[in-house]
């Protein structure tokens, strides 16, 4: 058995929001790259340029890459042999909180999401999935989301009869008609199976994927491959102003499912994919 304190646990999380909301991942960064080499538009060329360059100057001042840090969302590993000296969500809360504090980040997150709004001035509670895995492990992948974005994600339950084709037409559908909304190039993280919340969780954690990854089964690294191809025919491009470039990836996860339908689940993240791991 392995212990971890609380305290120890909430400094990770501190440091981890306040470096991910100032430093984009080399995978989109090497995405925004590609793609102003394939890039025709001197506009589309532009916009790009504009991104790597706001992105370095984010990473070198430490000022936050975009206006919009997110809310908080945690995927946790937590291990079946291992104890936390503490609370573990509070730990989690405290160091969502502050980092948004201490750091000048912008607080976005409201108490009630239908009568009051009245902004908790915090950016509390982080959203956390906790997965229990056999060992010691306390891996901890977390993200701010942004809602310019996650606005224009959608779930629908299809029929079997869909197929895959269904699967297809559902995520371009979702991406055509967020058009330029969601800050293109994007991220497009697609969940299929499981239940009809089981598919939203595992899109979400696709979006938090890296952009040069590829699907272990074949079959959807293929998907994966052909999708991003026709989002990115679609002509949206960098900044919604035309272009070859409208998403940076496409990822996908799934899940076994029920006889009687597909799940499907679309997140789409805007080109500031803020994300990272780390290991305690």
């Amino acid at each position: 058995m392995r212990i971890i304190k609380a305290e120890d646990i909430k400094n990770t999380v501190k440091a981890l929001f306040i470096s991910l909301n100032c430093e984009i991942g080399d995978d989109i960064t090497k995405a925004l790259k590609d793609g102003l080499n394939v890039e025709e538009s001197e506009t589309a060329k532009a916009v790009l340029t504009q991104l790597l360059t706001n992105n370095e100057i984010a990473k070198n001042e430490q000022i936050p890459i975009c206006q919009d840090t997110g809310m908080a969302i945690l995927f946790v590993e937590y291990g079946d042999k291992l104890i936390i000296d503490g609370d573990f969500d509070e730990a989690v809360n405290q160091g969502v909180r502050e980092a948004y504090i201490d750091g000048y980040l912008r607080k976005s997150v409201v108490d009630d999401p239908v009568f009051d709004r009245k902004n908790t001035c915090d950016n509390t509670p982080a959203v956390i999935h906790t997965k229990i895995v056999s060992g010691e492990v306390l891996k901890i992948t977390a993200g701010c989301k942004g809602f310019g974005s996650e606005n224009m994600s959608k779930t629908k339950m299809l029929a079997p009869s869909a197929g895959v084709q269904g699967v297809k037409d559902f995520v371009l559908d979702t991406v055509r008609q967020a058009g330029p909304n969601p800050c293109p190039p994007i991220v497009v993280g697609v969940g299929v199976g499981g239940t009809f919340e089981q598919a939203a969780v595992m899109a979400k954690r696709a979006t938090f994927g890296r952009a040069d990854s590829e699907n272990a089964d074949e079959r959807y690294a293929e998907l994966e491959r052909e999708l991003l191809q026709k989002i990115n025919e679609m002509g949206i491009g960098p900044a919604g102003l035309g272009g070859k470039t409208s998403a940076l990836c496409v990822n996908i996860e799934y899940a076994p499912t029920h006889i009687a339908s597909i799940p499907v689940a679309v997140n789409i993240c805007c080109h500031a994919a803020r994300h990272k791991s780390v290991e305690l």
